[in-house]
């Protein structure tokens, strides 16, 4: 298929994609009414202070540092918020509300874009590392849908800063990248993460995150575009290089890539794989 076939088609897709997209917002604020726990002060703080501890014990537990991010976001949210109304890209995704998960994004026609673009970087960094995007936790303690729904976005759209910064999914390079979210986003969750993360570093790689990736993460965060105002998924036959030169984003020191990727996607298929025998059968016996 020739490059100007295949962008074609693919404009087509996004196309189909974005109009449908304006149903997802109905779809958001019901999914949050849904998951949504109402917390008061003394519940928050708790829950705040034992998910900071339960994060710190087992960085694995996805749901703990959910929870972090969510009793501590503060008047971070708000002003994220703001931020992404100051700009029609940003409007746009407030409107639309998309979500980043194997439904949504379509993984095989990414992998049919060209090198170069960030559809494809997408796809081979989630290859190369071995994760999913279907693994995020939904919002739960946040009462504003809007609000829920930029903290959402921030953590949908983690493994795309990921991406574009090109860093693996490493303790190292994921607290280079909080020191770059925080920077970026202001968010006390990702201060958090920064602050105790590198005492689960060996001295080496202690000095090493200081040295170089944390200048870089403090200085690039600092000065580029806010990321939680881009819409990605319109971004996705861009050429990456443009993109990083348009949102103000440079390389941070080389990475070390771990020899063998995660098995993240591989038990998230299962999952589902499982899931699907499971309603087979119910749906067999009724």
């Amino acid at each position: 298929m020739s490059r100007r076939l295949a962008s074609t088609l693919l404009s087509r897709q996004w196309k189909t994609q974005r109009i449908s997209s304006q149903f997802v917002s109905k779809r958001y604020v019901q999914s949050h009414t849904e998951n949504y726990i109402p917390l008061n002060w003394f519940e928050n703080a708790f829950l705040a202070v034992g998910s900071a501890f339960a994060s710190l014990i087992n960085p694995r537990r996805g749901d703990m540092i959910s929870a972090l991010g969510e009793t501590t976001a503060g008047p971070a949210l708000p002003r994220l918020r703001d931020n992404m109304l100051k700009s029609a890209e940003g409007r746009r995704v407030l409107k639309q509300r998309p979500r980043v998960n194997s439904e949504t994004v379509d993984m095989v026609a990414l992998a049919k874009l060209p090198e170069g673009t960030f559809g494809r970087s997408y796809i081979t960094w989630l290859e190369r590392c071995g994760v999913t995007p279907d693994t995020r936790e939904p919002v739960r303690y946040i009462a504003d849908p809007e609000l829920a729904y930029v903290m959402q976005r921030y953590r949908e759209c983690h493994d795309f800063y990921h991406c574009i910064t090109n860093l693996p999914v490493t303790v190292a390079s994921e607290l280079a990248l909080k020191y770059f979210e925080f920077a970026n986003f202001g968010l006390p969750v990702a201060a958090i993460s920064a602050a105790f993360g590198p005492l689960r570093l060996s001295p080496a790689q202690r000095a090493r995150l200081f040295r170089e990736y944390v200048p870089w993460a403090l200085r690039c965060g600092s000065s580029a575009r806010c990321l939680i105002d881009v819409y990605w998924e319109e971004r996705w036959e861009m050429d990456v290089k443009e993109m990083k030169a348009e949102l103000g984003l440079w390389d941070p020191p080389e990475a070390v890539w771990p020899k063998r990727p995660l098995n993240e996607a591989a038990k998230e298929k299962e999952k589902r794989a499982r899931l699907t025998q499971l309603n087979m059968t119910v749906e067999k016996d009724l």
